[in-house]
Parts: C-alpha cells; sequence; structure tokens
C-alpha cells in the first residue's frame, strides 16, 4: 500500500534559505534549503528554469519532513532565488553548482532525484563523484533529458533557428512552462558538446529508476529507451507512464515519486 502523499505546502515555508558561495571564472551565490534528518541525504535536481520550489520537489520535502529523512534542495545559477542571470549560465555551471551544493550538505551516498535538465546532471555528478572514488547512493530520474542541448535542441532545429543562433548568438524559443521565451544561446549548445553521454555505456556506480511519461513532448519516451540502453542491466529501471506529459506532477505522479524515491532511499 502506497502511503499518502503530504500537501507540497505543508513544510515549504518552514525551511530557511542558506547560501553557498560558488568560486571559478563566474563567481555567484547559491539559495539552498536543507531539511535535517537520517539516513542518506535525498537532493532534489530540477530543470531547466525550473526552482526549487516547484510541485514536485515541494512534494518530496514533505514526505522528507514527515518521514524524518535528509533533503536538499537548491536553485542553480540563474534560477529561482540564487545569484546569476540564466541566460549566461551554461551545463557547465550548473553541473558545479550541483557539486559544490553536493559536497558541502549532502556528502554521504546522496540519493540523486534530477528532473529533466535535472536527470543530465545527475548523471554527470554521479560520473564525477565516480571519477573521486566517492559514492552516489542511487538516483531517480524523471523524463531525464540527457544530451538535450543536442539530442533534443540542435539535432532538431530548424535551418533558420541554427543560422539564427550561429549568426546572433542566441535564440528566444516559446514555452508553455513560462510568460516569457527561454532565450538559448550557443554558448548553451557549444558548452553542452562537453558533456554528452549517450555516445557511451553509462556507468553511475549506483541502482538508476527512471520515471518517464510516455505522452511527454519534450522529452519523448524513446529518449528514456535510449538511456537504458546504455545503463548497465542491473540496478537499472524504467518504469513508463502511458498517459503522462512531461511535468508529471499529477497527484498520482507525485505518488509515485515518492514511493520511488522511498525505495531507493
Amino acid at each position: 500500500m502506497s502511503q499518502p502523499v503530504p500537501h507540497p505546502q505543508t513544510s515549504l515555508g518552514a525551511m530557511p534559505v542558506v547560501t553557498l558561495d560558488v568560486g571559478g571564472a563566474s563567481p555567484r551565490r547559491l539559495a539552498v534549503r536543507i531539511r535535517e534528518g537520517e539516513g542518506p541525504p535525498v537532493v532534489w535536481l530540477g530543470g531547466f528554469r525550473s526552482d526549487m520550489r516547484a510541485t514536485k520537489a515541494a512534494a518530496l520535502d514533505a514526505w522528507a519532513a514527515q518521514s524524518g529523512r535528509r533533503m536538499v534542495r537548491f536553485d542553480y545559477s540563474g534560477h529561482g532565488e540564487s545569484e546569476g542571470r540564466f541566460e549566461d549560465c551554461t551545463i557547465s555551471d550548473w553541473l558545479a553548482d550541483a557539486c559544490a551544493v553536493i559536497d558541502r550538505y549532502a556528502n554521504e551516498q546522496p540519493i540523486l532525484v534530477g528532473s529533466s535538465m535535472g536527470g543530465w546532471i545527475a548523471c554527470l555528478v554521479a560520473r564525477e563523484r565516480a571519477w573521486r572514488r566517492v559514492r552516489v547512493g542511487g538516483m531517480v530520474l524523471i523524463a531525464p533529458a540527457l544530451d538535450f542541448t543536442e539530442a533534443l535542441m540542435w539535432d532538431v532545429f530548424p535551418p533558420e533557428v541554427r543560422q539564427a543562433l550561429e549568426q546572433d548568438g542566441v535564440w528566444y524559443r516559446e514555452t508553455p512552462y513560462a510568460p516569457k521565451p527561454d532565450p538559448i544561446r550557443m554558448a548553451l549548445i557549444e558548452d553542452g558538446r562537453r558533456h554528452l553521454m549517450l555516445d557511451a555505456p553509462l556507468e553511475p556506480g549506483c541502482p538508476v529508476h527512471i520515471l518517464q511519461g510516455m505522452a511527454d513532448p519534450d522529452v519523448p519516451y524513446a529518449h528514456a529507451l535510449r538511456i537504458l540502453e546504455r545503463l548497465p542491466a542491473q540496478g537499472s529501471r524504467l518504469t513508463l507512464i502511458k498517459d503522462g506529459d512531461h511535468r508529471l506532477s499529477r497527484p498520482e505522479d507525485i505518488d509515485l515519486l515518492v514511493r520511488t524515491v522511498a525505495a531507493m532511499a
């Protein structure tokens, strides 16, 4: 029997924001919310232009509060309450943000929960930690958009969009998820090519469970199948939701997400 999912707003306002300074070529200050608790820390890695107040992140935080689990949420540079301009940031920046937060607040076998772009960031984090021989405890990936800058953007852009990017350095894409268009920069595409993963086997060194809607217009479920093919046979699972969209934020989707994370954690 599945456990009831707390309403997302039951715990959101109670958690203060702490800040973490990230150095490098573009120093910035990140906003982080930490839910104290026991067990391997659960880390939320949000999607492209999303933030840690999103429905799925808040629902998981409410579950963590009810279950006494440690959970960490944060906003990437240029997202939500963190510093920076979204259009100036790249995959390298957001990966550095995630690594800094996890190293500081969730270093002990974290359970990474990545949504859309956050699924790519989660896999990149797992690879980076494997290089350092530091273990990730597991990953739950929701419509994971690995290599999206190439496979789901550049490869499917019509010639006129590619030309605009190459000539102007930016193209503004209408989106149903925000009131303003997404500024897509050529710098984002070029940086994404430094982090492509799907041309080789994926070895995350931990269990992976993918949740994917088959009615997702942004990350087709064929993309999830491609990811699954590159994961190890042992410890890798894919759950397809036939009528699920990209958000997977309906009550039944949230219930599935919470049960999947609880089983992983």
